[in-house]
């Protein structure tokens, strides 16, 4: 698309083609997703190690299988999408705004991923090996295979979105919200929020409470690195 100023419809028309290009590529990758279930559903449920799972009704794991294929087929397509998204509101742009978005949207995506990747890797075990230790002889843990998704499908989001604390103070220190001194000063009772937050998500246990505190404390520390660089180069 040219970079020329379009008029109300044919901007209406570049966005309904846009549209149609990401429904389109996220059909395609939720057909290759569902292609490859059977691998994908054993990825997931790896944390869960021994357990075993139920499904309540005759279609509740076909539905499953559906909604973790549009996942899945979303996130395999997202650099597709956001291409797109891309392309869209490029012209609207200057060529600073442009770098500065590139910037804003690799960032979200890497501290998105590692965030999930904690979560996957860390968090859902210790997690579900609590639940499972507080069983008794006459009560055993049976889980729904729908309920483990929207289990780790929710933590898996939550930490995600906990990880975008770096690209927030970005943000908010260009916005001149925070800044590095305002930050610094909050340091002691974000980190008792940080040790508080961590308590109540994790098993009551020192281990699992520090495994999720500490990686909160790291971002802490380099979202003010990040608001202190700038800060002082909107000063300078």
């Amino acid at each position: 698309m040219d970079e020329k100023r379009l008029t109300l419809v044919e901007h209406l028309e570049e966005l309904r083609k846009r549209i149609i290009m990401i429904g389109i590529v996220i059909i395609l990758g939720t057909a290759l997703s569902y292609f490859f279930i059977d691998r994908i559903v054993e990825f997931i449920i790896q944390p869960a190690g021994t357990l075993n799972f139920i499904y309540l009704s005759p279609a509740d794991l076909f539905i499953a299988y559906i909604k973790i294929a549009v996942v899945v087929g979303v996130v395999i397509t997202l650099p597709i999408i956001l291409y797109h998204i891309w392309r869209f509101i490029l012209p609207s742009m200057d060529p600073k705004q442009r770098v500065q978005v590139l910037v804003v949207n690799f960032l979200s995506m890497v501290f998105f991923l590692l965030g999930a990747a904690f979560a996957y890797y860390v968090i859902t075990p210790l997690t579900l090996e609590f639940f499972v230790k507080m069983s008794r002889e006459q009560i055993e843990p049976l889980f729904s295979f729908s309920s483990y998704m929207g289990f780790v499908g929710s933590l898996l989001l939550s930490f995600g979105v906990t990880f975008q604390l770096p690209n927030l103070v970005m943000l908010l220190t260009k916005f001149n919200i925070v800044t590095p001194k305002l930050l610094k000063k909050s340091r002691k009772f974000i980190m008792l929020g940080i040790f508080v937050l961590a308590a109540f998500l994790t098993p009551p246990d020192i281990i699992s409470q520090t495994l999720l505190a500490v990686p909160m404390l790291l971002l802490l520390e380099l979202s003010i690195i990040i608001s202190t660089i700038i800060y002082n180069k909107k000063q300078s």
